[in-house]
């Protein structure tokens, strides 16, 4: 009951059906007006030029494809949907925000040595994301893992803790992380905190408030309003904890107890997360205040070096690259670096991904991967959180499997994990999913490594789950209701939307 009035209570229940009524009010007058001058065929018209102004864009074929059915078959709401919610004009204060992020990193990340590793190769000489080799990892293939050591190296810090998620949510995560920031604070640790507004609907402002009271400085990413706006889709998905640019966490676990299975929602949940130490960090450190500066609107400005605590470290041998991934930069980050570890595979390459909904280019990459002879390998959940975006993922099994691609379901529950893993000498361990809003709408953040203690790791973390899980088959597809394929190729016409 608590559940169902905290979803009744929450700002979507106030905010969603305020658009999709100034919507429905919007395509209504359009419709009067149609009707009262004739002008139907005008607006078929200018379905077709919008049309042709979407195919002729350098975007990703799905986002075409969903656009010209909506545009070419119902004008009368896809002609104003567009202009409002497709025409992807990032807004004038974001645009500005991250590019203004980007040029304080630009000046900050340093590259002081090169790497001629191709796979380093892109993100160094195109993106100016430095490798480092002073750096050392530990890989988490649980939340319950994770949060035990998270919280313990919290407790370390001395000067500051900062930190970025999509999701915080009450429960006794957020009780347990809020004492020990009381702890820090009262000890003179400086604490920051980014949070996506879309991703805490339910986190009530009464939360928010704990975490303030006690000296936590709280931003928000992005604040949901009433209204139609195409920022709406670009949200901070990333996962990042920095403390004392020391250590560093990122990955796919959020700060909410079904994470780390207080709680079940969905099964048993698998996630992962790794820890760093090390020279490495300091990209982390800078991420994430260039986030904050955004954040901040306009505040006075923010000299990042007061944050850069140097430490003596150890390497463990291996070369670390962290990297994040902007709407607003005109790059595809994410898919760039998963695609690069799809193509330099020479003998397994294996994948944990909530939504396998890849654009062609990876669908392609993975196939082609397959028929060459290497071994491919994805990890899906086997109890959806979202219905459509399942039967979507299940509607790519056929061309994968098909192409020698082995697929298999968590059978336990959810699998959230956001691993490449390849030939024992590459891992991305990181907060992009495999669909449409990680690769082209959402902020994300990751980090690859080579030859690091921790890659076995990540590979033998895959190769046991898979063990509890079940592998699909030729027959489970050809077993499948026709009318099921069909709905699932419907819903594959709007992977851009979901």
């Amino acid at each position: 009951m608590r559940k169902i009035l905290k979803l009744l209570t929450s700002k979507l229940v106030i905010v969603a059906p305020l658009v999709l009524l100034q919507f429905g009010l919007l395509v209504m007058m359009i419709y009067n007006i149609s009707l009262a001058y004739e002008i139907l065929p005008v607006l078929n018209m200018l379905g077709i030029a919008t049309c042709v102004r979407v195919i002729n864009r350098f975007e990703d074929p799905s986002y075409k494809i969903a656009w010209v059915f909506l545009l070419l078959s119902v004008p009368i709401v896809g002609v104003p949907l567009y202009f409002i919610a497709g025409n992807k004009r990032i807004p004038k204060s974001l645009m500005n925000g991250t590019i203004k992020t980007n040029h304080s990193m630009d000046n900050l990340l340093v590259i002081s040595e090169k790497d001629d590793d191709m796979m380093f190769h892109y993100g160094s000489e195109s993106l100016g994301f430095p490798v480092y080799k002073n750096t050392s990892s530990y890989y988490f293939s649980s939340g319950e893992k994770w949060f035990k050591d998270y919280l313990s190296h919290l407790r370390k810090a001395r000067h500051f803790i900062f930190m970025e998620y999509f999701i915080f949510d009450e429960g006794k995560c957020l009780d347990e992380l809020i004492e020990v920031l009381r702890q820090k604070i009262a000890e003179g640790v400086e604490v920051k905190l980014i949070y996506d507004d879309f991703g805490c609907l339910t986190m009530s402002r009464k939360a928010w408030r704990r975490m303030e009271e006690i000296g936590v400085e709280v931003y928000c990413f992005n604040k949901i309003t009433p209204r139609l706006l195409v920022t709406m889709n670009n949200r901070d998905h990333r996962k990042i904890t920095v403390i004392d640019n020391r250590f560093a966490y990122t990955g796919g676990i959020n700060m909410a107890d079904e994470y780390v299975n207080r709680i079940k929602r969905f099964g048993k949940w698998k996630d992962s997360a790794i820890r760093i130490e090390g020279d490495a960090v300091w990209s982390f450190t800078v991420m994430f205040l260039g986030m904050l500066e955004y954040c901040r609107k306009g505040s006075e400005f923010l000299d990042y070096r007061q944050y850069r605590d140097r430490h003596e470290f150890v390497s463990d041998g291996g070369a670390y690259q962290p990297y994040s991934d902007s709407p607003t930069d005109g790059e595809q980050t994410s898919l760039s670096y998963q695609l690069n570890m799809v193509k330099v595979a020479r003998k397994y390459i294996y994948i944990d991904t909530p939504y396998l909904i890849p654009n062609e280019e990876m669908l392609d990459a993975l196939m082609l991967a397959a028929k060459n002879g290497i071994d491919v390998r994805i990890l899906v959940p086997a109890v959806p959180d979202k219905f459509f975006v399942n039967q979507i993922t299940k509607g790519n099994y056929e061309r994968l499997i098909g192409a020698g691609v082995r697929v298999y379901e968590y059978t336990p529950g959810f699998d959230h994990a956001k691993n490449f893993v390849c030939d024992d000498k590459y891992a991305i361990v990181g907060s992009a999913n495999m669909d449409y809003r990680s690769y082209f709408l959402h902020f994300e953040a990751g980090i690859l490594m080579r030859d690091t203690p921790s890659i076995p790791y990540v590979k033998k973390d895959f190769l046991e789950s898979i063990e509890l899980s079940r592998e699909i088959t030729q027959q489970d597809i050809a077993d499948t209701l026709l009318a099921v394929k069909v709905m699932r190729g419907i819903l594959n016409l709007f992977v851009p939307f979901v």
